[in-house]
């Protein structure tokens, strides 16, 4: 606009990153003072270099550790476009280790500023305000801005919920497999049954916790580069107690970037390990073999990526019993424009390939879905209604046995409801969509947003966080560290946490549970989830699958913070004034009256509490004090009520 006083910044992720809360965060405080021209997640360099023009500077965020690897050119590439007026930004968690010194070798590379690690936002919009001081603002960009991101959205398809017919899958297998050149080994699906038959069993493990006949299982996330490592590692976790582990793939892996996978495996075997997981496909079935068989224990895969089959194909004929993701959780809260009838029917390929080993061999495997979604703010209503949705989708196709992930908030009582309610409802929709006998697990994810910034919080943080999930009868228990701060936590920061984890478990015999408080919030999301199913089915007409994909385009389903141009994006969320997550904006969730009514007042309370009189005037202040509030330290306790 010829008149707008603002200057521009142009922000965005760069390569495989797909963390966008921060990003969220950031976009709004950004919004009080600029212009602001958001690229989302996962863009190229180039992409930046393209809308740099239009701005007086561009922000570029990357939470993988990979920022060397995406900006190699970078030098170059600023080099050949010194007309550019615009400064440049980088910052997030850049490397994978603890980021010392790396700050100066970005600033000569021809970065303005650069955050390596974790940094205060007033920090940033503080250097912002210094650099930025007189230059004058980019003006006539809006129109050239919206025409370089038009975004195209197809028109509605009918998605099928039908069991993928065997000759048809067999064809989709043919082009899978042949993929990648690892795929081949993975082929013969009863030799693949003959091996799964003889290892340790997720889903037997899992059903001994739900019959009282074992207690909650820890699970420690783990993944390096070399498949030495990784055993080494599976042996010492199994050693001091974790029954069932998980690979954590890499970045490249989730992006299906094979190549470099390979090229980082080279290199972590010469030099120090440089990548942020264990590259599973370029490994292959008979490295996986040979880790299950050494390592001794249930296994199971854990990623994030937008392509799953070749993945599940090789980790099933490697032996893992346990397969991570679905259609929502691993697209909205990761991918910025990955339409929903794109991803259905990947995961029914993967979902139709855990049935058919149940159905032609007996082999019941376990899939697990996010929860967490984008991790942060995330009310329980939400993530139990998306995980009961892909375990739909799931058992549609043969699956037996499901994990319904949740992530802690902090609010011990709606924690423990959280994890009771997902034995509860899931259930009873199964059953009543003629699914019996279906195994329903139930995973209770320590804290998953932001950690607090000193070891001592964070111990207090994990011990209480074990103490809460031992109370609410949860299956496994997916466990973090005390350096989630700063760094990718090594074998020793996995041990130091896991102990700290028995220790809360230990303490939880000590604890009463407010049977009131839980019963309360039992009560409030049992409502909220029942809506929302009940909304996704009237949508689709009865057709989960065509269900969903409408849900999220009228904003019956809608995720907070979450980066996907497919999510409304209306739905905003806070803590009331004990911790608990509540709905600053319910958007269009089907919600009735009183559920709409309950979380206006809780958050009016809220308001009130932080001197805000006005509604909606300040609340965007409210969610970046909520969102910052652990990372910063800011709260005396976990949990945040007890």
């Amino acid at each position: 606009m010829a008149d707008n006083p603002k200057q521009t910044i142009l922000l965005g992720g760069i390569g495989g990153d797909s963390h966008s809360v921060g990003l969220s965060i950031l976009r709004q405080a950004l919004a009080e003072r600029y212009q602001v021209f958001y690229l989302g997640t996962q863009n190229a360099l180039e992409t930046f270099f393209e809308h740099a023009p239009l701005c007086n500077a561009v922000m570029i965020s990357c939470m993988d550790g990979h920022a060397k690897r995406y900006l190699t050119k970078f030098p170059e590439m600023l080099l050949a476009n010194q007309t550019l007026e615009c400064r440049w930004y980088l910052g997030g968690n850049l490397t994978i280790d603890e980021g010392i010194g790396y700050e100066e070798q970005f600033l000569q590379m021809g970065f303005s500023g650069a955050f390596p690690k974790y940094v205060d936002l007033q920090i940033v919009i503080e250097l912002l305000e210094r650099d930025l001081f007189g230059l004058d603002p980019i003006r006539n960009n809006t129109k050239i801005w919206e025409r370089a991101r038009a975004i195209n959205i197809s028109a509605f398809k009918e998605q099928s919920e039908e069991p993928i017919r065997r000759e048809d899958f067999d064809h989709m297998r043919k082009s899978v497999l042949t993929s990648w050149k690892t795929g081949h080994a993975a082929s013969q699906m009863q030799a693949n049954a003959d091996f799964l038959r003889e290892q340790p069993s997720f889903p037997a493990l899992q059903r001994e916790v739900l019959e009282g006949e074992r207690k909650m299982l820890l699970q420690p996330r783990c993944g390096v580069a070399l498949v030495d490592q990784q055993i080494e590692y599976f042996k010492a976790f199994n050693a001091l107690g974790a029954p069932v582990l998980s690979y954590q793939v890499d970045s490249y892996t989730r992006n299906n970037n094979y190549v470099a996978a390979e090229e980082e495996i080279r290199h972590s075997s010469l030099f120090e390990c440089t990548i942020n997981g264990f590259p599973v496909i370029n490994h292959g079935v008979e490295a996986l073999r040979r880790t299950i068989s050494e390592s001794k224990v249930p296994l199971q895969t854990r990623h994030s990526t937008r392509e799953p089959r070749l993945l599940a194909e090789v980790s099933y004929a490697g032996g893992v019993t346990s397969f991570e993701g679905g259609a929502i959780c691993y697209n909205i809260p990761y991918y910025n424009d990955y339409q929903l009838t794109e991803s259905i029917p990947v995961w029914q390929y993967v979902d139709r390939l855990t049935g058919l080993y149940y159905e032609e061999f007996g082999i019941v495997l376990d899939r697990e879905f996010f929860g967490t979604l984008t991790a942060t703010l995330i009310p329980p209503c939400l993530a139990i209604a998306t995980g009961i949705l892909e375990a739909l989708l799931a058992v549609q196709q043969g699956v037996r046995c499901v994990s319904i992930g949740y992530a802690e908030q902090g609010h011990r009582s709606q924690d423990i409801a959280a994890i009771r309610t997902i034995h509860k409802i899931a259930k009873i929709v199964l059953e009543n969509a003629g699914f019996s006998g279906i195994q329903v697990n139930s995973i209770f994810h320590q804290y998953m947003a932001a950690f607090p910034p000193t070891p001592h919080m964070a111990e207090q943080l994990i011990r209480e966080s074990a103490v809460t999930a031992a109370l609410s009868g949860a299956t496994r228990m997916l466990t973090k560290t005390p350096v989630e701060a700063y760094k990718i936590p090594t074998m020793r920061d996995n041990i130091e946490g896991l102990q700290l984890n028995f220790i809360g478990i230990r303490e939880a015999q000590n604890h009463l549970v407010d049977e009131k408080a839980v019963a309360m919030e039992c009560e409030q999301i049992e409502r909220e989830v029942w809506s929302i199913i009940e909304g996704v089915i009237q949508a689709g007409h009865g057709n989960i699958a065509s269900g969903i994909v409408k849900a999220f385009l009228n904003g019956t389903l809608d995720i907070p913070f979450a980066p996907s141009i497919h999510n409304r994006g209306e739905v905003m969320t806070a803590r009331d004034c004990d911790g608990a997550v509540r709905f600053l904006r319910t958007g269009n969730l089907p919600f009735d009256n009183l559920s709409r009514e309950f979380h206006r007042d809780k958050m009016n309370d809220r308001r009130r509490q932080e001197g805000f009189m006005t509604e909606g005037k300040n609340d965007n202040a409210l969610v970046e004090r909520d969102v910052l509030r652990i990372a910063r330290g800011q709260y005396e306790q976990w949990p945040l009520f007890k």
